[in-house]
């Protein structure tokens, strides 16, 4: 796929209108480094020996997941002919347990799993996005998926959306998420909670507001209402908490995740990045030690690549809802995508149009 960031032609500009367009064009160079955690001053790092070192190293940090291996091309959604040149991007906030996140404080819980997923689409003209949360919670069809041991997990029906992470791996979320809505998912990332926490602490710490004390007793994480700067730690658990926030599920936690991560975008936008290249650095090895991405995008000259397409978004104007569910009528610890709204939330990302106002509502809320 092409991240063509070139202006499209447009009437001889005015010397006011030229001034604003250079003043763009300036800011968004500026957003480049900002959005990709200095992708690009790495790269002209790079020119010298201890540049290219740096580079090589920052590289060798990402992982990647060959999705044209694992998904059968065949059975894949088609890209719309509306949508045009718009991406669809799925994040995955994972937790393996093991290595440096057995060091932090998960509590009793023992294998890998995600309990974060976002779908985020990048419209034609990239000049915003919309982040959907999928609960974890959410009863799906999972298909047919590679399994990590190569052998085949079964297709299943009414499972939680969070087991296929842990059974499966990322490339059969992908799978389960192309097959629930019908829309393709151009791109993976996924992000590790222990390289999070590095990430956070590497920015300086991330500034949220609450407007109601969060008590955590099974966590021990204590927020009074307010405005608190978080370090990477008291990040995590922030977006960890569950039955200290709202009515104590999953639903109630979407929110402070979607709250977070614009917070953490907007945080790295004000990050002089470019006038300091040790933070940018820094920075850039705990970024890239998170993330594992689909085999487009694993090398820092994708992502940069990728990023600077992206460069005319502003966080403060990402639009964040999610998934319309409603309780099932089974299991009421349990929901459903409800109906009708999910599908035409669905097909409106899939057209890449507006999404209605009654596809952002919920019957279930979590509040």
């Amino acid at each position: 796929m092409s991240y063509d960031d070139t202006p499209p032609p447009g009437p001889p500009a005015t010397p006011r209108a030229a001034s604003r367009r250079k003043d763009r064009r300036k800011s968004g160079k500026r957003h480049v480094g900002r959005w990709i955690l200095i992708g690009l001053v790495v790269v002209v790092l790079a020119a010298g020996g201890t540049g290219w070192w740096y580079y090589e190293h920052l590289n060798g940090n990402l992982k990647g997941v060959d999705l044209s291996k694992q998904l059968d091309e065949s059975t894949r959604p088609k890209k719309a002919v509306a949508a045009g040149n718009a991406t669809n991007l799925l994040v995955l906030g994972s937790d393996s347990r093991s290595g440096d996140n057995g060091k932090l404080d998960a509590g009793n819980v023992s294998g890998a799993r995600s309990d974060t997923a976002l779908l985020v689409h990048i419209p034609e003209g990239r000049q915003k996005a919309v982040a959907v949360s999928i609960p974890r919670d959410t009863l799906v069809d999972r298909p047919e998926c590679e399994k990590h041991d190569g052998g085949t997990l079964p297709a299943a029906h009414r499972v939680m959306f969070n087991s296929v992470y842990s059974l499966a791996g990322p490339a059969c979320v992908v799978k389960t998420v192309e097959k629930m809505s019908d829309v393709r998912v151009d791109h993976l990332v996924e992000v590790d909670f222990a390289g999070f926490k590095g990430l956070v602490d590497a920015i300086g710490g991330v500034t949220v507001t609450t407007d109601e004390d969060i008590h955590d007793a099974k966590s021990g994480f204590d927020l009074p209402k307010g405005t608190h700067k978080l370090d990477g730690t008291d990040s995590l658990k922030f977006v960890r908490t569950r039955y200290g926030h709202g009515d104590g599920s999953d639903l109630g936690r979407i929110g402070l995740q979607q709250q977070f991560l614009l917070a953490l975008l907007s945080e790295v936008k004000n990050q002089d990045l470019l006038g300091s290249p040790t933070k940018a650095i820094k920075m850039a090895n705990s970024a890239t030690k998170a993330l594992t991405t689909d085999e487009d995008l694993a090398s820092l000259t994708s992502l940069a690549k990728f990023a600077r397409s992206m460069r005319g978004i502003d966080p403060n104007t990402m639009e964040t809802i999610m998934m319309p569910v409603a309780y099932d009528k089974q299991d009421a610890n349990r929901v459903v995508p409800a109906e009708p709204q999910a599908a035409q939330l669905w097909k409106a990302i899939r057209n890449d149009v507006d999404i209605p106002e009654s596809a952002k509502k919920s019957p279930a809320t979590g509040g």
